[in-house]
């Protein structure tokens, strides 16, 4: 099997280092088997548009979120029920290509009207 090089592997050791999402938590998030994550963090799949898409909003809030907090903290404030959310966590959101929502909370942040 041809091994793929580029982004998504890149993307996902990205999650794993500044977010500390294992793969088991990626795969919840894009609502894949653990076994899809391995593959696309070897190289050797890559994964679905709308799929890419819900990783590529994944990583662009992960970096957002790694400006104030660990990948420890990152990890726990994405799981977490929000009330700038309505109560919901900021990893269904995600998965449910609402990230809008979740990008809206983190302007606040970045505006210091800290939640």
């Amino acid at each position: 099997m041809q091994t793929l090089t580029g982004a998504m592997p890149r993307t996902i050791n990205d999650l794993t280092a500044m977010g500390g999402l294992s793969g088991t938590d990626i795969a919840n998030i894009a609502d894949v088997s653990k076994a899809t994550v391995s593959r696309w963090k070897a190289g050797t799949v890559r994964p679905q548009p709308d799929t890419q898409l819900v990783l590529s909003d994944l990583h662009f809030i992960v970096q957002r979120l790694s400006d104030y907090y660990s990948a420890e903290e990152i990890r726990v404030w994405l799981y977490a029920r929000h009330a700038q959310l309505d109560g919901q966590r900021a990893i269904d959101l995600i998965n449910q290509n609402q990230s809008a929502a979740v990008l809206r909370v983190l302007d606040r942040l970045d505006s210091d009207a800290f939640l």
